[in-house]
């Protein structure tokens, strides 16, 4: 049976440490590797997940196996008591989300149209991304910010023209994101077409995490439940079979257009229960705290902070 754990970059002592979560104990990553191991790594050891996914081909089979050696040290290390999580991946070449992607949240929507592509923007990960319990400080020109809990895909292979049929061995792990947004700019659309910076890409707008969860440990990315709780008030409850594309096809899609790069992260969309999508419409104020779990990746928590 493969060993169970999952990757958390969390800041301890004013430093960032790459750290793997067993049975509820938690170990830093570095003292679980041998000196062939470290030498592969930044002098220190990782803060987060970038330099193994540069060598995702070795650390997927090798980590495993260095952590399930290492349980005892699990176990005389403990829980973690204190520290901040930071995003998994810190700074991803590019984060890029998938919108209308669910066939719940589409029939939510003022004109529902089923995609006939996985639609697709970008969101600037050096200023959005955010880890589970960093504050979101709400824009001060924004009165209508909005949740959207998404399965998160990250890359572990750099890849071209994906087929369908081979586009999941090109995933590293998963984890959860939420793809806030400003519905400011599409409550009064102009007649040349919504503004997708102002609409995405406020700083603090990509919340990630905790945890990233290898994909060897993931059987189907699309048979994951989705909560999200705004205040402990459920507002998004859903599946990931509800996706019009699924990751395979987002990932083969996506490679047609780019080059997909080790790090990169692809939100996958968002299922029923957005804000906008209420009846009458509800949207995030000060003071609120966002939560979302998908699968084993969470709680992503996300306090929102006046301006």
């Amino acid at each position: 049976m493969d060993f169970k754990y999952r990757l958390a970059s969390v800041q301890v002592g004013g430093a960032d440490v790459l750290i793997a979560e067993h049975n509820g104990r938690h170990l830093p990553v570095r003292a679980a590797l041998n000196r062939e191991d470290l030498g592969r790594l930044p002098v220190g050891g990782p803060t987060d997940l970038m330099p193994l996914l540069a060598q995702w081909n070795y650390w997927r089979g090798v980590l495993p196996l260095r952590l399930a050696d290492a349980v005892d040290a699990f176990e005389a290390h403990g829980s973690l008591e204190a520290g901040s999580f930071r995003p998994p991946v810190a700074l991803p070449r590019k984060l890029i989300c998938i919108g209308a992607n669910y066939h719940d949240h589409i029939k939510e929507m003022p004109i529902p149209v089923v995609p006939t592509y996985p639609y697709a923007f970008l969101k600037p990960a050096s200023t959005t991304l955010r880890g589970s319990g960093q504050p979101v400080f709400a824009p001060r020109q924004v009165q209508m910010l909005d949740w959207e809990a998404e399965l998160a895909v990250v890359i572990g292979t750099a890849c071209r023209d994906v087929p369908v049929a081979r586009a999941l061995e090109v995933v590293a792990g998963y984890s959860a994101l939420n793809d806030l947004s400003a519905r400011d700019w599409i409550a009064s659309r102009p007649a040349i077409g919504v503004d997708w910076v102002l609409h995405k890409s406020f700083d603090g707008f990509a919340p990630m995490g905790p945890y990233f969860v290898p994909a060897a440990l993931v059987p189907d990315p699309q048979k994951l439940p989705i909560t999200l709780t705004v205040n402990n008030e459920v507002k998004q409850r859903s599946n990931t079979e509800q996706m019009v594309f699924g990751v395979p096809e987002i990932i083969a899609h996506l490679s047609s257009v780019m080059t997909l790069e080790p790090g990169d992260v692809i939100a996958t969309g968002t299922p029923a229960g957005v804000g906008i999508g209420r009846k009458p419409p509800e949207f995030l104020k000060p003071g609120d705290v966002v939560r979302i779990e998908i699968g084993e990746f969470g709680p992503l928590v996300t306090p929102i902070l006046p301006p």
